[in-house]
């Protein structure tokens, strides 16, 4: 094998699209900090229980895992930021009032997680600590529509749904762990005849809410339906009433549900949403409430976030105009010097053309030149 071929689903990232994507980080951490978010920066390596503890199957088949050749023990490298942001609410900040952190780092998959993607992406998340209520949820859907603004991402719709509710279908029901991953797995792919077999010794309730789910996608009519349909579903009115109170504050958002869509990993514990846009071929973000992650570090409190991936956003947004720069000539001179050190510090781009050679860039166009005029250095238009 060649030494300069990469393992599959891993990319070098070209000089036009690594300025695309580092100007995009740069953007969506300012505009968090804008709404009061403190930055971390978690490591990648952490010891495995840390990452993995409470998160479910999904998120360990995810992680790459190697031994510490120091201590003998175990280690990960991160499939996702969310577990470690908790840990460092719950043990290094440990703060009584609500705490707000951003992130924006890479993590690694063992698998794409979705057709043609990455196993390296490029992980940008924000999440609340500290407050239970239905605020805290639509501050962080509006934080997660005014990144993909600043990205440029148009066309988009807000889709959502509850994982409560299935928890309350499946309320006294004997499941082992796996069937439930595989009913899930079900929901989320709309498969009525595997859903049927699953379920065909569930109570009679149980099996006929389960089977209903499948049919509640749409505007928000679908409300009503699931109403209707799991009337006797412990928490449903609360939980709807929750949906349709997020949903009405989200101006002019085109707001769909999906409330059998249980994608993701298993630690959401209440109202979730996923933002698709046009021209991408999966959700851009997908967030929610994580009550319970922080328990794993003995400090259980309210939780709510959400994460991108920088690489699949830059993917669909048009690619920027390249930088206009200017084209200067190599001189050891101390009159060129001077002229191109005041271009730069006024916030010019100067390349300057080695002697014997042009420079080949795909990031910027040299639509300027720095010439010798009347004696002075001047730049004119090329």
């Amino acid at each position: 094998m060649s030494a300069w071929v990469l393992p599959d689903h891993i990319a070098d990232v070209l000089p036009s699209e690594a300025r695309h994507i580092e100007e995009l980080r740069r953007g969506l951490l300012d505009t968090a900090c804008s709404y009061g978010y403190e930055l971390v920066m978690p490591p990648l390596l952490e010891h495995l229980e840390s990452l993995l503890t409470g998160t479910g199957e999904a998120l360990n088949l995810q992680t790459f895992k190697l031994v510490d050749q120091t201590s003998g023990r175990m280690l990960g490298l991160r499939a996702d930021t969310t577990q470690q942001v908790a840990r460092i609410d719950a043990h290094l900040l440990n703060r009584r009032g609500v705490t707000r952190l951003c992130y924006c780092g890479p993590v690694l998959h063992t698998w794409p997680d979705r057709p043609h993607a990455t196993r390296e992406p490029m992980q940008f998340g924000a999440e609340i600590f500290g407050h239970a209520g239905l605020e805290a949820d639509l501050e962080v859907l509006e934080l997660a529509r005014a990144c993909l603004d600043v990205a440029g991402v148009r066309g988009t719709s807000v889709d959502m749904a509850d994982v409560r509710l299935v928890r309350g279908l499946l309320a006294g029901v004997e499941i082992d762990t796996e069937t439930q991953r595989l009913v899930f797995a079900a929901l989320a792919s709309k498969d009525a005849s595997e859903l049927a077999s699953l379920t065909k010794d569930f109570p009679a309730t149980s099996r006929s809410g389960l089977r209903a789910l499948m049919s509640l996608y749409g505007d928000s009519s679908v409300l009503d339906e699931a109403a209707r349909a799991l009337s006797g579903t412990p928490g449903i009115d609360g939980l709807l009433s929750d949906l349709r109170w997020l949903a009405a504050r989200l101006g002019d958002a085109r707001v769909t549900f999906d409330l059998s869509d249980l994608r993701g990993y298993s630690y959401y514990s209440g109202a979730r949403f996923a933002i698709y846009a046009e021209g991408a071929s999966d959700a851009l973000v997908r967030g929610g409430r994580y009550d319970e992650v922080g328990a794993v570090f003995g400090r259980n409190r309210p939780a709510v976030g959400f994460s991108l991936d920088l690489k699949q956003v830059v993917g669909v947004v048009p690619m920027r105009a390249l930088k206009p720069a200017i084209r200067a000539p190599w001189g050891e001179a101390e009159d060129v010097g001077a002229a191109i050190s005041a271009l730069r510090r006024r916030g010019e781009t100067v390349v300057c053309v080695l002697p014997g050679r042009e420079s080949e860039v795909d990031e910027f166009r040299c639509d300027r030149e720095l010439v010798l005029a009347a004696g002075k250095w001047t730049v004119q238009a090329i």
